[in-house]
């Protein structure tokens, strides 16, 4: 689907999209949410043409927003409801926090790249999506100061599993994060328990690298 740059052929490539989504996402609360998010506003002007095509696309810098059906997977794991405050590390062009944001009270997400905070911020904003919050990613991995969230979702590949993440949950929170080697991770779901977490693997996935303490230097 490559629609003209108008409103109308935005919203019929998105129903399409959603319509291709509900047959593999059995979630209403978040394809209902991915239905009223106009993606086409979280991409470069040069390709908003292929805003609905279900693949990652890049933003700059590097960077990428994630794969609509990724989005929809990762969103449908963490499981948000209404009253919840959730964590997202790699801020992006703000797609997927803005899609949180009609799930739950707040979203606070945090970007590591200046020039993609500062674009996020202003485009959240015009957009009126009023609880979000975006921070500069210090080298301590997530937002410890906003403590515990009730659910952590991160899009960007980590080595291993952080545990410094955890530490940011409530007991049951739950986290969805990409972990391996730079390049091919698998998506993994970790709930925090009383005496831990319990993981649960969902499958293959590609993202860029989570960098931080407990994650990829920054030479990686």
């Amino acid at each position: 689907m490559h629609p003209d740059n108008d409103a109308e052929g935005f919203r019929a490539a998105r129903a399409e999209l959603i319509a291709d989504l509900s047959r593999r996402v059995d979630d209403e609360r978040v394809l209902a949410a991915m239905a009223r998010v106009p993606r086409e506003e979280f991409v470069p002007p040069e390709i908003r043409s292929r805003a609905y095509e279900n693949i990652a696309l890049p933003i700059g810098d590097g960077q990428t927003i994630s794969q609509p059906l990724i989005v929809a997977q990762m969103t449908s794991e963490l499981r948000p409801r209404p009253g919840d405050r959730i964590l997202e590390l790699g801020t992006g062009s703000g797609y997927l926090a803005a899609v949180l944001s009609l799930l739950v009270s707040e979203v606070i997400t945090v970007e590591r790249i200046p020039g993609l905070t500062s674009e996020a911020r202003t485009r959240l904003s015009r957009l009126g999506y009023d609880n979000v919050r975006i921070e500069q990613a210090l080298e301590e991995l997530g937002w410890p100061e906003g403590a515990p969230y009730d659910g952590i979702i991160v899009s960007a590949g980590a080595p291993e599993l952080p545990l410094a993440l955890l530490e940011q949950l409530r007991v049951g929170g739950r986290m969805v994060v990409p972990v391996g080697p730079i390049g091919k991770q698998n998506l993994l779901l970790a709930v925090k328990t009383e005496i831990g977490h319990q993981t649960k693997e969902l499958g293959a996935c590609a993202f860029v690298p989570l960098f931080g303490r407990g994650a990829w230097p920054p030479s990686a």
